[in-house]
C-alpha cells in the first residue's frame, strides 16, 4: 500500500524506459556505417549501457515483490538497486556523445532514468520515514521539469511515453505535497492539466477519465485547508506544521516523565468520502506531518538537482519514528503491518496505530458486554465482495468482521501502546483494558460535531486538524477562514504558552494515570497530547459544541480538573479568543454547568 499505486500512477511492470528492444540488444548498434565500422570501444560502451540499463529495470520491478512490512529485508535490495542507478546516471553523463550517435539515446529515455532515481528515493523516505530523501526525490524530478527532459515525448507518436511524463507530474506533485511546496503543486497542476488535455485530444484513450480523477483528487486536496494565512500583499504564506526546533515544550527540572521513544507508527486512512490523493487521505496527511521533524538541509540540496547520493546503510540518529502508511487495508493486511511493527519494536519503544476511519456499530446487545461489543472502525472488505454483494449474509447476533475492535487491538499491549482514534465511533475505544501493565493510551476524537461543522467532514476531521495544527483548528472552529501573517504568529506566541502550561499541569497532576507520564518523554507523543488537553478544552468552552459527544475523550481517562477544564488553560484559550475577536463563541469564567 505504498503510495504510488493508484491505477493512473501504477508503474506498469512490462513498460521498459527503451522501446526499441532490436536496438537495444548488445552488439545492435544505430548509427552510419555497418556494424564493423564502429570502434570496438564504443561498441563496448553501448553494450555497458544496455547491460546496466537492463540490470537497473530487473532491479526496480523487483521492489515490486519485497514486502511492504519489516525493516530488514529490504535494506540490502535497495542498497543494490541504488548502486546500479547510479553506475547506471554517472554512465550516461559520461558517454552521452558516443551514446547519442551509436544507441541513438533520446532525452525522454535520460528522463525516464532520473524519474526512476525519484521515485527510489521517494519511496526509501517512505521505508525510513527520514525527509532528507523526500529532498532527494523532489532535486531529481525537478531537474527533469528544469531541463526539459520529456519535452520531446509529445512529438512523438506514442501514447504510452506521454503517460510516462504524466505519471511523472503526478509523482512529482505527491513529493511537492509533502514538502509543502504549495505554490510549485499549482503550477505543476496546470501543466499537468494541459499534458492531459493534449494527450486526450491527440489520441482517442480509455483512461480520460482517470486522469481527470487525477486532477480533481488533487485539486480538492490543495483546497482542503479551511483556513488561509495571507501576508500583506494577500498572497497565501504556506505554513509547516512538522516539529521545529522550540515546537515542543522542553522537560524541566524535576519532571518526572517516562524514557519511552515512538519508534514506529501505523497510520490508517478509511473514511469512506474524504479527499485523498494517491492513496492518501488528508487526515493521513496531516498526521504524517504531525510526526516528522521539520527537514533540514534544504538549502544545500537545492544547489545540486541531479546529482546522486545514495543512501548510507546506517544513518545517524533516526529523526523520525518510522510510519507505515496504509490506505483501506483489509483487517487481514493491518493485522500483518501491526503484527510486523510489535514484532520489531526495539526496547524502550512506543507503537502508535492512528485510526481515521469510519465507524462501525454493534448490531445487537447482549448481557455480557465485552471488548468485542461495542463496534469499532471499518476495515476494508473488498477481498470478501462478490458482483457487490458481501458473500457472509449478516446474522444479526453475529460481530461485524470488517471492523477493528478494541479487542483486536488488546494483544498488542504487551509492549507500550499509544492508539488515536479518529471516527463517529470512537468511543467504543473506551472500553479498553491494560492487560500487560504496559503504559496504554487512547486519545479518542468527538463522535457528534454541531451541525455547522459537519458539511466539512470530506475535508478532513476536525479532531485530526487539532492535533496537526491546533491554530488553524481554532481560527476554523470560530468560523474564520483567513489572518494575517501577524496575527498568526501572534496567536502561534500564546499557544506555546498554553501549551508550556499544559505540560506543567499534565506532569504535575496528583490525579494523572502514570501512562501519561510514561509516554510524555518523548517529544511527538509530548506535543499529541498537549494538543489533544487544548483541543478538549477549547471546544469545552465554545458554545456550539454542548453535548458531551462533541468532546474528545481518553482511556485512561485524564484528571478534568487538573487539564482539560483547569482555569489557566481557560485563561489562554479566551486570551487567544479576544486576540481574534471572537471571545463571543465561548463561555467566560468557571464552567459550573458541569
Amino acid at each position: 500500500s505504498s503510495l504510488g499505486s493508484t491505477s493512473p500512477l501504477k508503474e506498469q511492470s512490462s513498460t521498459s524506459p527503451i522501446p526499441n528492444k532490436a536496438s537495444a540488444t548488445p552488439g545492435a548498434m544505430t548509427g552510419v556505417g555497418t556494424e564493423d565500422d564502429i570502434p570496438l570501444g564504443e561498441r563496448k560502451t553501448v553494450t555497458d549501457f544496455c547491460y546496466l540499463l537492463d540490470k537497473s529495470k530487473q532491479l526496480f520491478n523487483g521492489l515490486r515483490d519485497l514486502p511492504q512490512y519489516g525493516h530488514k529485508q529490504w535494506q540490502s535490495y535497495f542498497g543494490r538497486t541504488f548502486d546500479v542507478y547510479t553506475k547506471l546516471w554517472k554512465f550516461q553523463q559520461q558517454h552521452r556523445q558516443v551514446l547519442d550517435n551509436r544507441y541513438g539515446l533520446k532525452r525522454w529515455q535520460i528522463g525516464e532514468v532520473a524519474s526512476k532515481i525519484g521515485q527510489l528515493y521517494y519511496h526509501y523516505y517512505l521505508r525510513t520515514s527520514e525527509t532528507s530523501y523526500l529532498n532527494e526525490a523532489f532535486s531529481f524530478y525537478s531537474a527533469i521539469r528544469q531541463r526539459s527532459y520529456y519535452y520531446q515525448v509529445n512529438k512523438e507518436d506514442r501514447p504510452e511515453l506521454v503517460v510516462k511524463k504524466l505519471r511523472y507530474y503526478a509523482r512529482y506533485i505527491v513529493v511537492c505535497l509533502l514538502l509543502n511546496k504549495m505554490d510549485l503543486v499549482k503550477v505543476l497542476v496546470k501543466e499537468l492539466s494541459e499534458e492531459i488535455e493534449d494527450y486526450t485530444q491527440r489520441f482517442n484513450t480509455e483512461d480520460q477519465l482517470e486522469w481527470n480523477l487525477v486532477l480533481q483528487e488533487v485539486a480538492a486536496f490543495i483546497e482542503a485547508d479551511p483556513v488561509m494565512v495571507l501576508n500583506d500583499d494577500n498572497a497565501v504564506v504556506i505554513t509547516s506544521n512538522r516539529l521545529s526546533e522550540g515546537g515542543v515544550p522542553q522537560l524541566e527540572q524535576g519532571m518526572v516523565v517516562g524514557q519511552l521513544t515512538l519508534a514506529d507508527a501505523l497510520i490508517i486512512g478509511n473514511c469512506n468520502n474524504q479527499v485523498k490523493f494517491s492513496e492518501l487521505t488528508i487526515d493521513m496527511f496531516r498526521m504524517l506531518q504531525a510526526l516528522e521533524r521539520e527537514p533540514v538541509n534544504l538549502a544545500t540540496q537545492m544547489n545540486k538537482p541531479g546529482t546522486l547520493q545514495e543512501p548510507s546503510e546506517k544513518p545517524a540518529k533516526r529523526e523520525n519514528p518510522h510510519k507505515y502508511l496504509l490506505y483501506k487495508p483489509t483487517f487481514s493486511q493491518l493485522y500483518t503491518f501491526l503484527s510486523a511493527s510489535f514484532k520489531e519494536l526495539p526496547a524502550n519503544s512506543v507503537l502508535l496505530v492512528y485510526l481515521s476511519a469510519t465507524g462501525v456499530f454493534p448490531t445487537g446487545h447482549s448481557d455480557y458486554e465485552g471488548p468485542y461489543d461495542f463496534g469499532g472502525v471499518l476495515t476494508n472488505s473488498n477481498r470478501d465482495v462478490v458482483n457487490g454483494e458481501t458473500v457472509q449474509k449478516r446474522n444479526q447476533a453475529q460481530k461485524e468482521m470488517h471492523c477493528l475492535h478494541p479487542g483486536d487491538l488488546f494483544p498488542f499491549t504487551r509492549k507500550p501502546l499509544f492508539i488515536i482514534v479518529d471516527s463517529s465511533n470512537s468511543t467504543a475505544y473506551k472500553n479498553f483494558s491494560n492487560l500487560f501493565g504496559q503504559p496504554v493510551v487512547c486519545l479518542l476524537s468527538p463522535t457528534v460535531y454541531p451541525k455547522s461543522m459537519q458539511d466539512q467532514s470530506q475535508r478532513g476531521s476536525l479532531f485530526t486538524l487539532f492535533l496537526y495544527s491546533p491554530l488553524m483548528a481554532f481560527l476554523y472552529v470560530c468560523g474564520l477562514s483567513s489572518l494575517r501573517q501577524g496575527m498568526w504568529e501572534k496567536g502561534q506566541e500564546l499557544l506555546r504558552k498554553a501549551y508550556r502550561d499544559i505540560g506543567q499541569m499534565l506532569t504535575r497532576s496528583r490525579a494523572i494515570d502514570q501512562a501519561f507520564l510514561q509516554f510524555y518523554g518523548d517529544e511527538f507523543l509530548r506535543l499529541l497530547l498537549i494538543r489533544f488537553v487544548f483541543c478538549s478544552a477549547t471546544l469545552r468552552m465554545h458554545k456550539l459544541f454542548r453535548e458531551s459527544r462533541s468532546f474528545p475523550e481518553s482511556y485512561p481517562q485524564l484528571p478534568k480538573q487538573d487539564t482539560v477544564e483547569s482555569n489557566l488553560l481557560q485563561k489562554h484559550i479566551l486570551e487567544l479568543a479576544a486576540m481574534l475577536d471572537v471571545q463571543g463563541l465561548f463561555y467566560d469564567g468557571t464552567l459550573d454547568s458541569y
